[in-house]
């Protein structure tokens, strides 16, 4: 009796190792199968190139960060306002950029005449600007005092400072046209560069400063 027993006993272990012998060359087939898949599959796609995602995008190309920035937009679009009340008052105005504290705070529209295609970079940069367009301030207080006129450039701080209604002025250092209020076409290059001119125009002034 024992040796029936034994004997059974191992037929079954032998029908046993047979029967899963194609299922271990399955897996061994399977698994380098489901390896290769794993490395070819493409890497999830993140929803932004950095992270965590940027904040500030709005409607219509318009960006705002900080305090009342854009804060009377209606349907004016390609607008980036940086820093406190950053384009406060834009309303329909258009492809304008103002990085810094109150840059290009009063621009509004006007019957006729959007401001549009500014750019301030700078604390005060084009801050009473209502309805000038095309300007660029950069630097602080740069053309801080323009209220209508257009087509102005001014880098250096207060660069054009008193600038009104003077257009096509281009300033380029410190205090450069800084008591410059209605004067149109002058360009003044260097620190204190036709500082003095007032509504003079057509005056082109170049300060170069030696080193001994």
């Amino acid at each position: 009796m024992n040796q029936t027993i034994n004997l059974k006993t191992t037929a079954l272990s032998v029908r046993n190792s047979l029967s899963l012998a194609p299922m271990r060359r399955a897996f061994v087939l399977i698994a380098p199968a489901i390896a290769l898949a794993w490395f070819t599959l493409p890497p999830t796609p993140r929803a932004f190139g950095v992270t965590p995602a940027p904040d500030g995008g709005y409607p219509n190309g318009n960006t705002a960060e900080g305090e009342d920035a854009l804060f009377h937009l209606t349907d004016g679009f390609n607008n980036t306002a940086v820093g406190f009340q950053a384009l406060f008052r834009n309303t329909t105005g258009f492809d304008n950029t103002a990085v810094g504290f109150r840059a290009l705070a009063s621009s509004v529209t006007s019957p006729g005449n959007t401001a549009v295609g500014n750019t301030a970079v700078g604390s005060g940069a084009l801050s009473a600007n209502t309805t000038g367009f095309t300007n660029t301030a950069i630097g602080a207080g740069a053309l801080v005092s323009n209220t209508a006129g257009y087509q102005n450039t001014a880098t250096g701080t207060e660069a054009l400072g008193f600038n009104t209604t003077g257009i096509n002025n281009t300033a380029t250092g410190h205090l450069a046209l800084l008591f410059n209020t209605r004067g149109n076409d002058n360009t003044a290059a260097g620190l204190n560069a036709l500082s003095s001119n007032t509504t003079g125009s057509r005056n082109t002034a170049q300060v170069l400063l030696l080193s001994l």
